[in-house]
């Protein structure tokens, strides 16, 4: 096999590496920065370039090597290459070639372009490691024209009521993709410091973002009336959040989708925004990669591998320690 599933992560033994392990090792390379993906403590690390700064930022000072997206690289009897995914800046699917046959580990993906993230690219190979986080029919996502319109009428309504508007969103990836739906005359974004610690990393390497205020210890929000306000979701919940009062709070995941779960994360609106692939993009990603073997690593895996076996594939669930995007707090996604 090109790649084996040990206790460690995905291995390729003929090029003697790991792709997004989650015990440590001498050398990974990682599909992107989100925690369950790109973890501390391996020797050597390979990512893209756009990649590599958001996990210095996250893993500090940490012996990486940079590639190109469609770079070929060579280690030891293997041929590598990253290829965009879609799901945050710099994430990529990682093709491993030896003698003639191709697998593809695709890390979190999303089909859907979007304003931020390099648009996800179909590689064609033998066999396909896949996600499927959000692998059920139900889960289909709206069209971003569609989604900004419904964050930004929520906002206004939200001013002209005197209220300031709490947004949940993870602080990579999610959040900015967020602010780039943002209608900015509606007034003030505000961050939590985790979004915006993120968003200089991501504006230095030239992503446009709007403008934003870091909410510092001595911000006085009655500065800032009818502001938006983008956190991280655990802080929604915590002292952070009391300054901001009165305030209406929305969540953007693509667990919204799923009736009760705004209940359950006690939030007033929420929004379908998701960075992973929805059913119809998990099953067209899959065919356009005209793989036999499928192997589901994350999600509705058991359900999602009994779909693909149902329409000829020879599909297979793989254990492993990636989230997806956390129905619960978490930053993995």
């Amino acid at each position: 096999m090109v790649l084996e599933f040990k206790p460690q992560g995905i291995y390729c033994p003929t090029g003697d590496f790991f792709i997004d392990p989650w015990r440590p090792v001498d050398r990974a390379l990682i599909t992107h920065g989100h925690a369950d993906h790109a973890r501390w403590g391996h020797g050597r690390y390979l990512a893209t370039q756009a990649a590599a700064p958001v996990m210095r930022h996250r893993l500090g000072d940490i012996h990486l090597e940079e590639i190109r997206y469609d770079e070929p690289r060579r280690i030891g009897g293997a041929s590598v290459s990253f290829h965009p995914a879609g799901h945050v800046p710099g994430s990529a699917q990682i093709r491993v070639e030896v003698g003639g046959e191709v697998w593809v580990v695709s890390g979190d993906y999303k089909t859907a372009p979007d304003r931020l993230s390099e648009p996800f690219e179909p590689v064609r190979c033998h066999s396909f490691i896949t996600e499927c986080t959000f692998g059920l029919p139900v889960f289909t996502w709206t069209d971003e024209t569609t989604i900004a319109t419904e964050i930004n009428t929520w906002w206004a309504a939200n001013r002209a009521a005197g209220k300031f508007s709490l947004l949940g969103a993870y602080a990579l990836g999610k959040a900015q993709r967020v602010m780039t739906l943002l209608d900015p005359s509606n007034g003030p974004i505000l961050t939590h410091g985790a979004v915006e610690n993120t968003n200089a990393v991501l504006r230095a390497q030239g992503l446009d973002l709007p403008d934003t205020v870091a909410v510092t210890p001595d911000l006085k929000a009655a500065d800032y009336p009818g502001a938006l306000v983008l956190a991280p979701p655990s802080a929604l919940g915590a002292t952070w959040a009391r300054r901001f009062r009165p305030a209406a709070t929305g969540f953007a995941s693509g667990w919204m989708r799923l009736r009760g779960v705004r209940r359950r994360r006690a939030v007033d609106r929420g929004f379908v925004v998701s960075d992973h692939a929805d059913w119809d993009g998990l099953n067209s990603a899959i065919a356009e990669t005209g793989a036999e073997n499928i192997y589901a690593t994350h999600g509705y895996t058991e359900i999602f591998a009994r779909w693909l076996n149902a329409q000829g594939y020879n599909a297979h669930v793989v254990p492993t320690e990636f989230s997806g995007e956390p129905l619960d707090d978490g930053e993995a996604a």
